[in-house]
């Protein structure tokens, strides 16, 4: 049996990938025809791969691989976080610097020798996702052929790097939040994070406006990063804005802080802009002192996101008077984030038995 029909025009005639991508990432086809027999199209189809694999439908070019790594940073990242561009931006300046030669001469040595020279295993992570990224898109602009990506990629380099475990405050450390003499504004910043589980940005991002005593909640519209050491005002983590309840406990401080408060951010500087990074810096180093001074251990490891993991893990324990639905809308997060971090917590409250027991 043929394997191609010949058509109403008298070719056989079918559709190859031509070893490129159109700028969405898609596959580029060319056509194929044969007015001899479905033979000779095979021949052709199996002359067409081998081309691609010789690399014979790359563009030639001696752009040199930094210069395009910047130019794939600056034109496909642009609208990354600030965050993961100055990772890419890392990336590129302290460990792929070392690849001289123009896009056309990679080879697979090169991420050997790249991935072989850094230090500890995120890092390595990190290299070979940037360069496997910079390496598709050389791929689509025809630079490099699907054969030379196939070398380097695969069977690559195995990483196994494991986040460390999100963890919650630790007891001692809960009843020093309880004991220390902060001042106002680190009191309140402390208070935000343990009772409503902003994010460091957001918290440092809110403003009077965004806190309503009527309703006793605060809303979560925008966030800070730092380039450098300037506040920058962004939209939230995923464009999520939410509501977040404000407990009772949490409800007197913020109050007699906001009354006072002589500008409308709730962190500051002394003219009443934003607080900057260095400032931020300081003041998380007086509040974890003055912990310390209070604390039955040392606190050496504790940041702000260990506060937002400690008020997911807390709702969590409160399943199912509330929803994990719920607990992610509070976070600005996903269902499956929440599952995934999470699921430690979760687990132990299920009562597997009493329910099968209960509904059989």
């Amino acid at each position: 049996m043929t394997k191609y029909k010949r058509q109403a025009d008298g070719y056989f005639h079918t559709r190859v990938w031509d070893g490129t991508y159109d700028d969405k990432g898609r596959k580029h086809y060319k056509e194929l025809r044969s007015n001899k027999s479905s033979k000779d199209l095979e021949n052709k189809v199996q002359l067409h791969k081998e081309a691609i694999n010789q690399g014979k439908y790359v563009v030639k070019s001696d752009v040199l691989f930094r210069d395009y790594a910047l130019q794939w940073l600056h034109t496909y990242k642009a609208n990354a976080s600030y965050n993961t561009r100055r990772m890419y931006q890392n990336i590129i300046d302290k460990h792929l610097d070392v690849i001289v030669t123009p896009v056309s001469m990679l080879s697979r040595s090169c991420l050997v020798t790249v991935a072989d020279a850094s230090k500890g295993m995120r890092t390595r992570q990190q290299i070979v996702l940037t360069l496997k990224q910079i390496c598709k898109c050389a791929l689509r602009d025809k630079l490099i052929s699907q054969a030379t990506f196939d070398d380097i990629f695969t069977d690559t380099i195995k990483v196994k790097y494991k986040s460390p475990e999100k963890r919650a405050l630790y007891d001692y450390e809960k009843d020093a939040i309880k004991k220390a003499r902060f001042d106002d504004t680190e009191k309140v910043f402390v208070t935000i994070l343990y009772y409503c589980g902003l994010r460091r940005g957001e918290a440092i991002a809110l403003t009077r406006k965004d806190i309503d005593f009527k309703t006793n909640s605060l809303t979560v519209n925008k966030a800070v990063y730092f380039d450098d050491n300037t506040p920058v005002i962004k939209d939230t983590k995923n464009g999520v804005h939410r509501i977040v309840p404000i407990p009772n406990e949490a409800i007197l401080t913020l109050k007699r802080y906001s009354d006072n408060l002589a500008t409308e951010n709730l962190f500051h500087m002394s003219d009443g802009r934003l607080m900057t990074k260095s400032s931020f810096t300081k003041m998380w180093r007086r509040i974890i002192n003055k912990l310390n001074k209070v604390a039955k251990q040392p606190i050496e490891d504790l940041t702000p996101h260990i506060f937002r993991h400690n008020y997911c893990a807390t709702l969590c324990g409160q399943i199912p008077t509330i929803s994990i639905n719920r607990i992610a809308e509070l976070l600005g997060d996903s269902k499956q984030m929440v599952i995934e971090v999470y699921n430690h917590d979760i687990a132990p409250k299920e009562k597997v038995f009493d329910v099968i027991n209960n509904v059989f």
